[in-house]
């Protein structure tokens, strides 16, 4: 269940990278794409120029923007679990969903640009890869000691260890997430996911964290050696659901080629901002032309007010208590060496799930 899940994740992200007409065709199939990196290079005759450029001649980069894609799927459906729509994988809904330009739309392309981000940059980091490393500071300006160092404690500073080569990540992510679409009636949606891309590799690129190491005899810190460092893919989740929830609605301006933003003295969406021009379906009920699955049947939590809670979640159509009873380990021991023996208890607990 687990392999066919991942292999379901790979097929939607790369759905996401081809031009809107072929996404409509292979999800009103009905049967998505699942295939490994091999077998995506194989097809690249559907690809725009620079993604088949890149299964040529850098087949192993693919297979890490296919992780990236994975991880991003992964962090779509934690940010969204307790919301109408959860970021589903299933195959005939969520094509319809990214046929829209609605927030959560946004959020996907932002959230797999960003995947793919983080993906390549770890690969470079860890020697997975030929053509990339450790990041480069040669003509790096020194690093900036912490607030609570003074400038004149004595202590040095320089780059050292294995900073995260992020540039490097970032132009892959572009390369492979940017490609060209079908210019025309699709433009303005090619610019707001263009923009969504762009958003999305920002929230890695420009977030990263400085570490260091002390060196000095007899534990002293007389020389500091510090690298940067990706933030951690949850941080990336969690700053972009703060730009979903805040995201800015556009309009095409007449000359098919800059977005503007609708309402009144509404300032222009910056860089790292998250952009949609219509607003999204409620989700409450199944809707096949909307990619809506519903909530009916979905847990909630009675007692809270936030998105989780019943009233919000099944849009006020109540919900239903249920008793469900499970067996789960418990009173694990573990015995030298190396051993953790658990008992299986039985365990009882009340479910409220929306009508």
């Amino acid at each position: 269940m687990t392999a066919r899940l991942s292999r379901i994740q790979l097929a939607l992200f790369f759905i996401l990278l081809c031009p809107v007409n072929i996404i409509g065709l292979w999800w009103a199939v009905g049967s998505p794409l699942v295939m490994d990196p091999n077998s995506i290079c194989r097809k690249a005759k559907r690809l725009a120029g620079k993604q088949a450029e890149l299964c040529q001649t850098q087949p192993e980069i693919v297979s890490e923007v296919a992780k990236g894609a994975r991880l991003g799927v992964r962090e779509c459906q934690y940010q969204f679990r307790y919301r109408r729509w959860n970021c589903t994988s299933h195959n005939k809904y969520f094509g319809k969903v990214l046929q829209q330009d609605i927030r959560e739309t946004a959020f996907v392309y932002a959230i797999t640009a960003a995947g793919v981000t983080h993906a390549v940059t770890q690969a470079c980091s860890m020697g997975e890869l030929l053509q990339c490393g450790c990041e480069a500071t040669r003509n790096k300006a020194p690093p900036r000691p912490p607030s609570s160092s003074s400038s004149g404690d004595g202590v040095k500073w320089e780059w050292g260890g294995c900073g995260d080569d992020v540039e490097f990540g970032y132009e892959m992510s572009k390369k492979f997430m940017d490609a060209k679409r079908r210019r025309g009636k699709s433009d303005i949606r090619t610019l707001i996911n263009l923009h969504n891309n762009e958003a999305g590799r920002l929230a890695v690129k420009l977030h990263m964290r400085t570490e260091c190491k002390c060196h000095g005899l007899s534990g002293s810190c007389t020389l500091r050696t510090c690298w940067k460092k990706m933030p951690h893919f949850r941080e990336v989740g969690d700053r972009l659901l703060e730009r979903f929830n805040g995201a800015s609605k556009v309009m095409g301006g007449n000359d098919g080629k800059t977005l503007i933003p609708v309402g009144q003295n509404i300032k222009p969406p910056d860089k790292q901002d998250l952009i949609y021009s219509d607003e999204s379906p409620d989700f409450c009920l199944a809707n096949r032309k909307t990619g809506s699955l519903g909530t009916r049947g979905r847990m909630c939590n009675s007692t809270a007010m936030d998105i989780s809670g019943c009233d919000l979640l099944c849009c006020e159509r109540g919900y239903r208590e249920e008793t469900v009873v499970f067996e789960e380990n418990c009173l694990c021991r573990f015995h030298w060496c190396c051993v953790v023996q658990c008992k299986k208890c039985m365990v009882r607990k009340e479910l409220s799930l929306c009508h």
